[in-house]
C-alpha cells in the first residue's frame, strides 16, 4: 500500500504529475494571515516562558521520551528540551541558544521580550501598517534603546582584591534559581572560580580552565571549589595508594598494550611453546612500557586508554599508580594545570614532559563505593573545578546550569565592567525614553516606536505578575516615580522589601547581557515580520 496521500496521473506527453487528495480543501496561508499565524506561534512559546521570569518565577518540569525528568527555569534549557515542530518556534529556540552562547544569562528574558514585540507588531498590522515599516521602526527604536542603556549604565569596580561587587551581581543572577537556599555560598564560588583563571589586564577569562563536576549525594551546601582538577575516576587497582604527595605525572594518550600490525592478519598458535613465546613477548612489552614511564621519573601515570589486568598487575608490582580511561577534555585540563605535556608514544616520554602536583588523592562519598580523584596544588594552578553536590541528579544538574549562568555573568563584567539595574528598571527607563522620542517623529515609524516602548514593559509586568503583585498597578507606580525623578534604578520590588530602589537592593545586571537581549530579540522579530509564506523545497502547490 502506498504511503503517499495521492495518486499519479500522466499528461498528454506522458509526464507524470501527482493528484493530491482533498486538494480543494487544503489551504496555504500567505501574506498577513501567515504573519499572524507566525506571531501567534511565537507568542505561545514566549508565554510559556513568561511565568519562569524573575526571582519568584516558577520552574518547569520536562519529561523526555526516555522518561528522564528535568526541573529548571533556565529559558535555553526549557526551549531545547521542548518538542517544538513549528518553524517559527524553532527560531525562538535558536534565539535563546544564541543568548546562552554569547552571554550565558538572560535566556528567558530575551524570549519574553521577543514575545512582547510580536504582540505589539500584531496590533500594528491590524491597524494597517505594513510589516516592513514596523520592522524598520523596531530596529530604529532598538538602536535608540541601546544608546539609552549606555547613558544609564554605571561603571563597575572589578578587582581581585575586592570581589564583593562581583558577588552582588552573581547573587542577582542566582536569585531566580533553585539553588538560592545557599545563595551567598554559590555566588562566592562562582566569583572565586572566575577570578582564579581571569586575566584582569587583558580582560579575558579562559572558560576551558573552569570545570563543573557533579556528584549525587550530600547537600547543596557541600558544593566546593577545588583549586585543581577533579576527575570521576579512581586508581586502576584497589591496592594502589590512595594519596600521593609531590606527584610527577605522566600524561599518556598511548595504550598499555603490545603493538599490533595495522594489516589484516591471522595468527596460528599450534603448540604450547608458541603460546608461551607469545605470552612472554607480551610480558616483555608491558615491562618495557612500565620501565620507560619509571625511567622518566613518573610516580603516577594517567592514561587516556584502558589496559588489561595483566598490565594493571605489573603496574602494581612496579609501584607505579595509574588511572585509566580518562577522557580527552580532562586529559587536556590536567596537562594545563600540572604543566605537563600530553605524550602520544612511550619512547617520547622524558622528565621535562611530566606534570607536577602537590597532592593527588581519592575522595570517597557516603556509604557507597563512589570515588573521585582530585589533583591539587598543581604547578600551574590556574585550572579550577567546582564539585557540585545534591540530593539527586536533577538537583545537581540544575545547580550546574545555575552556576554556569553566574560564571558567564561574572565573565561578562570582567570583559565590560558596566552595569544597569535589574527588576525591570532598565526596561522601564528605556521605555520612557523611546516613548518620548516617538512624540518627536513625524513619520509612520512613530507607531513602531510606541509599540517598542510598550513591548519593553512586558518584562516588569511579568516580574510583577510572577511575584503576586497587581501587575498594572505596580508598573504604573514605578513608571510614575521614574518619570518624575529620572532615577533609572527604580524597579519592581519582587522580594517585598518595601523599597523600589534596585540600587539599595543590589539588584544589578550586566550591561552587555541587557544590550544583547534587546539586539537579538529585535533581529528575530524583524526576521519573522518579513516571512509571509512557509513551504518545503519540494512543495509544488501554488
Amino acid at each position: 500500500m502506498s504511503a503517499f496521500p495521492g495518486s499519479i496521473a500522466f499528461d498528454e506527453y506522458g509526464r507524470p504529475f501527482i493528484i493530491l487528495r482533498d486538494q480543494d480543501r487544503q489551504k496555504r496561508l500567505t501574506g498577513v494571515d501567515a504573519l499572524k499565524s507566525h506571531i501567534l506561534a511565537a507568542r505561545q512559546i514566549a508565554n510559556t516562558l513568561r511565568t519562569s521570569l524573575g526571582p519568584k518565577g516558577l520552574d518547569k518540569m520536562l519529561v523526555s521520551s526516555d522518561g528522564d525528568v528535568t526541573v529548571t527555569n533556565d529559558g535555553a534549557t526549557i526551549l531545547k528540551m521542548m518538542d517544538i515542530e513549528h518553524e517559527i518556534g524553532k527560531l525562538l529556540v535558536e534565539l535563546s541558544q544564541s543568548q546562552d552562547d554569547e552571554i550565558g544569562d538572560g535566556t528567558t528574558g530575551v524570549v519574553v521580550l521577543a514575545g512582547g514585540l510580536l504582540e505589539q507588531a500584531a496590533t500594528l498590522i491590524d491597524r494597517g501598517i505594513h510589516p516592513i515599516r514596523i520592522a524598520d521602526g523596531f530596529e530604529l527604536a532598538c538602536r535608540a534603546a541601546v544608546e539609552h542603556l549606555d547613558k544609564i549604565a554605571e561603571l563597575f569596580p572589578v578587582s581581585a582584591s575586592d570581589p564583593e561587587p562581583l558577588i552582588k551581581v552573581a547573587l542577582t543572577t542566582l536569585g531566580s534559581k533553585i539553588i538560592n537556599k545557599c545563595h551567598r555560598q554559590m555566588a562566592e564560588i562562582a566569583v572565586n572560580a572566575v577570578l582564579a583563571v581571569a586575566d584582569l589586564e587583558q580582560k579575558d577569562v579562559n572558560f576551558e580552565l573552569i570545570k563543573l563536576e557533579g556528584k549525587v549525594g550530600g547537600k547543596l551546601e557541600d558544593t566546593v571549589l577545588v583549586e585543581g582538577v577533579v576527575i570521576d575516576k579512581t586508581m586502576s587497582h584497589p591496592q594502589m595508594p590512595k594519596e600521593l604527595k609531590n606527584a610527577k605525572i605522566a600524561i599518556l594518550t598511548c595504550p598499555f598494550e603490545p603493538p599490533k600490525p595495522k594489516t589484516k592478519h591471522k595468527l596460528d598458535v599450534t603448540d604450547v611453546a608458541k603460546y608461551k613465546e607469545l605470552r612472554q613477548y607480551e610480558q616483555d612489552k608491558f615491562k618495557e612500557m612500565v620501565d620507560l614511564v619509571k625511567k622518566a621519573g613518573a610516580t603516577l601515570a594517567i592514561c587516556q586508554w584502558g589496559f588489561d589486568d595483566e598490565a594493571n598487575h605489573l603496574l602494581l608490582q612496579q609501584n607505579l599508580p595509574a588511572v585509566r580511561w580518562v577522557g580527552g577534555p580532562e586529559i587536556e585540563l590536567i596537562a594545563i594545570a600540572t604543566g605537563g605535556r600530553i605524550v602520544p608514544r612511550f619512547e617520547e616520554l622524558s622528565p621535562e614532559k611530566l606534570g607536577s602536583a602537590g597532592l593527588v588523592r581519592e575522595l570517597s562519598f557516603g556509604t557507597t563505593s563512589d570515588k573521585m580523584m582530585v589533583i591539587k596544588d598543581c604547578a600551574k594552578s590556574k585550572a579550577v573545578t567546582i564539585l557540585v553536590r545534591g540530593g539527586n541528579k536533577m538537583l545537581v544538574d540544575e545547580a550546574k546550569r545555575s552556576l554556569h549562568d553566574a560564571l558567564c555573568v561574572v565573565r561578562s563584567l570582567i570583559q565590560d565592567p558596566r552595569v544597569v539595574f535589574g527588576g525591570g528598571a532598565a526596561e522601564i527607563s528605556c521605555s520612557l525614553a523611546i516613548a518620548e522620542q516617538a512624540d518627536q517623529l513625524a513619520s509612520l515609524e512613530q507607531y513602531a516606536f510606541r509599540g517598542f516602548a510598550e513591548a519593553l514593559d512586558i518584562v516588569p509586568l511579568a516580574l510583577a505578575e510572577n511575584s503576586g503583585l497587581s501587575a498594572i498597578n505596580a508598573l504604573g507606580e514605578v513608571k510614575s516615580i521614574q518619570a518624575q525623578t529620572g532615577n533609572s534604578a527604580i524597579g519592581i520590588d519582587c522580594m517585598f522589601t518595601g523599597d523600589n530602589s534596585m540600587r539599595n537592593q543590589h539588584v544589578i545586571e550586566s550591561l552587555k547581557s541587557k544590550r544583547q537581549q534587546f539586539l537579538l530579540a529585535t533581529q528575530l522579530v524583524k526576521m519573522i515580520l518579513k516571512i509571509d509564506d512557509v513551504r518545503s523545497p519540494n512543495d509544488q502547490r501554488g
